[in-house]
């Protein structure tokens, strides 16, 4: 049966107008899409090595990229690709960062000695503020915001993920340093892996330092320091990655 109302011309052609930008708008979101910047491609490298775009550290075979905490040169021992604490004083990277993600492998030492705080005590401190700490909890008790992984003095951990002594445990890092924003600092975070597990989500860091950091006060970036705690704490596979914001 024929509608009673004409079609209007004008109406028919509306709507095949709006038919049209209808079938048309998957292809033009397709082509804004291929317009947007492609992320750059990295290498993630073989498993235990470092990534095509990381700044490696430490590859077990000296101590060039690090300057001494006491002495212009480090103290540390090399021995089987690792770099041992030891005395006077812990070392620092020469060069500075800010946001970073950081790997990297330590042990404790195979006998353990001394107890809570004594055994197998080191530090990884970013931009030599703050502290994530390094400490031989495996069966072994200590306050929980000094324990292995704690944010020193600040945060425990959400889990003791210790190895059993002379094991290689693995730090994976997240840093996002604190900023000025119109003259005021905005804290910025930690987020730590240990051995594959997440231990620190998301934490807080503000102008503050750590209790024993060798540096304090705002700074835009910082050294990597490894402390030297009288402990003989092996480190290995040291790199870290540069965070830059994306461009927009």
């Amino acid at each position: 049966m024929k509608s009673p109302f004409p079609r209007h011309p004008a109406a028919s052609a509306s709507k095949l107008r709006m038919m049209a930008v209808i079938c048309l708008l998957p292809f033009a979101v397709t082509a804004l899409r291929a317009e947007e910047p492609q992320p750059p491609v990295v290498d993630p490298g073989q498993p235990g090595g470092a990534p095509s775009d990381a700044i490696v550290l430490f590859d077990g075979k000296d101590l060039s990229k690090f300057r001494g905490e006491r002495k212009p040169e480090p103290t540390w021992k090399i021995a089987d690709g690792a770099m041992e604490s030891t005395p006077p004083g812990g070392v620092f990277s020469k060069e500075e960062f800010g946001d970073i993600q950081l790997h990297v492998e330590w042990a404790a030492p195979t006998v353990p000695k001394g107890e809570g705080q004594g055994r197998g005590n080191s530090g990884v401190y970013l931009m030599g503020r703050y502290e994530i700490q390094v400490l031989d909890c495996f069966n072994n008790k200590t306050y929980p915001n000094g324990q292995c992984g704690a944010f020193y003095g600040h945060n425990p951990p959400l889990v003791n993920a210790c190895r059993k002594p002379g094991d290689w445990q693995v730090y994976d890092i997240i840093f996002h340093a604190p900023k000025k924003v119109d003259g005021k600092v905005v804290a910025g975070s930690y987020t730590v892996l240990h051995n594959g597990i997440l231990i620190q989500d998301h934490i807080p860091v503000g102008e503050k330092s750590t209790t024993a950091a060798p540096l304090n006060g705002f700074a835009e970036t910082g050294p990597l320091y490894l402390q030297d705690h009288g402990n003989p704490v092996r480190f290995r596979n040291v790199w870290l990655r540069k965070l830059n914001a994306p461009a927009k």
